[in-house]
């Protein structure tokens, strides 16, 4: 396509060609503790990123959160001031992280290092200690973590967001109470990492400069030793997540604020289901990209507000779209007026070629640049396998994004993306917000 493209009164460069998208060389082995490795040749730089996901389930969620915090702190050969610095000897680094899905420990080495990084990875998920001082000290912050998010409305308008979407369901709730938090103790993490820490359903990757099968060979040495010390022998299956269920407007007051954050959740599909392609391009023409409708109209025509965006989010037990906006609280109500304004507009009247043109574009380009550095294609790489998806599959989605029709695109719009569907929270000053936004529909309100 070379004749020049615009969308209202802006004139936007011609698109390029489409780049073919290229795999990477890679290999898979399936230890024989159960362990899954997936090795990936991504010769950038002569480093080797690690992603090692374990399957998190129904763990309790402050012990789980303090795990994370504190899985590095030691084992029965090393303190964690000792497996900070063999780390750094091997100019690499290991950090944790812990979701309703997965527990999740991440890391990169140079590429003469990746023997070392695997040997003290081992130690740690066989031989995790949890020693007193260091638990207290990591406990600490963890609280003070949470406390700073209890107070930014960001955070609060997700928590909101997640209890009126998934109800009962374990992803209502990802964030602990501080005080469940303090009541935590070594013990009780001890036996949540013989319960939980299991080769078994875990994944590794290992992404860079190095040949896959070496790669897998260096993590069957280190590695097929892990064998976990007992419990329950993993983590429960999580259910599925519950269809979303449209109804008033939750309004959670925060006194005195000088801006609204709105959240609004909508039906999606996981990634291997049919609809996908077409959805995730009805996402960018909606709110998924700078040049997306929604932007077009709250920010670049309107002011409401700096950064609106919108996407979809995909976890194990089901996916959801997530719409979210920063507005000033005098344009509340009629920023979430435009909002409704643009869902059925693209709900009910199929978007134009040039709009699908370069929504198409847009998600063909993040899809190459997803994959062109290590960490990326090391994340997307254990996102998917966590998922039971390995990267042969970007392909697959790469040629339904490309042979995606205007049609295609209008009739998953007009399944997904209509108002009526919508969950929507707002968070705000109630006194000054409440009337407004029942003129738009009934609200519902409770304290933040």
């Amino acid at each position: 396509m070379t004749a020049t493209m615009e969308t209202g009164t802006r004139p936007l460069p011609p698109l390029g060609p489409n780049r073919r998208l290229k795999l990477p060389k890679q290999a898979e082995r399936t230890l024989a503790n159960g362990l899954t490795v997936i090795a990936v040749r991504r010769p950038a730089v002569p480093l080797v990123e690690l992603r090692l996901w374990m399957p998190a389930g129904r763990t309790h969620l402050a012990r789980g959160a303090t795990l994370a915090q504190t899985i590095l702190s030691g084992t029965a050969t090393l303190t964690a001031t000792q497996i900070a610095a063999e780390l750094q000897k091997v100019g690499g680094g290991l950090s944790a992280g812990i979701d309703p899905d997965r527990l999740m420990l991440s890391g990169a080495s140079l590429v003469t290092g990746l023997d070392r990084m695997l040997e003290i990875l081992a130690d740690v998920l066989a031989g995790a200690t949890y020693p007193g001082d260091w638990v207290e000290t990591e406990r600490d912050r963890l609280v003070d973590r949470i406390q700073v998010a209890q107070s930014q409305p960001a955070h609060l308008a997700r928590t909101a967001l997640l209890k009126r979407v998934y109800g009962k369901h374990p992803y209502a709730v990802q964030t602990p109470e501080p005080d469940q938090v303090r009541a935590v103790r070594p013990p009780a993490l001890r036996r949540l990492h013989a319960d939980r820490v299991h080769p078994a359903g875990a994944v590794l990757v290992l992404v860079g400069d190095v040949q896959p099968e070496r790669a897998l060979d260096a993590a069957e040495q280190a590695l097929s030793g892990w064998n976990g010390a007992g419990g329950d022998g993993g983590a429960e299956e999580l259910p599925p997540a519950p269809p979303l269920e449209p109804g008033p407007l939750l309004l959670v007051d925060r006194p005195g604020s000088v801006q609204s954050s709105l959240r609004i959740a909508l039906p999606a599909v996981p990634r291997t289901h049919p609809d996908h392609a077409a959805l995730q391009l009805a996402n960018l023409v909606f709110g998924g990209y700078f040049s997306s409708r929604w932007v077009e109209n709250i920010r670049e025509d309107k002011g409401y507000t700096y950064g609106p965006h919108s996407l979809v989010e995909h976890s194990v037990a089901g996916s959801v779209l997530i719409a979210a906006a920063e507005v000033a609280t005098e344009v509340t109500a009629p920023a979430l007026l435009e909002t409704g304004y643009e869902l059925g507009r693209l709900a009910s009247l199929p978007p134009k070629p040039e709009e699908l043109e370069q929504a198409r574009q847009y998600a063909l380009g993040t899809l190459q640049l997803g994959m062109s550095t290590q960490a990326g294609l090391a994340s997307l790489t254990s996102a998917y396998a966590g998922n039971g998806l390995r990267l042969d599959f970007l392909a697959e989605h790469a040629a339904r994004l490309a042979k995606a029709t205007v049609d295609d695109v209008a009739e998953v719009a007009a399944c997904y993306l209509a108002p009526a569907k919508a969950v929507t929270v707002v968070l705000g000053d109630a006194e000054r917000i409440a009337d407004s936004l029942a003129t738009l529909g009934p609200v519902r309100t409770e304290s933040a």
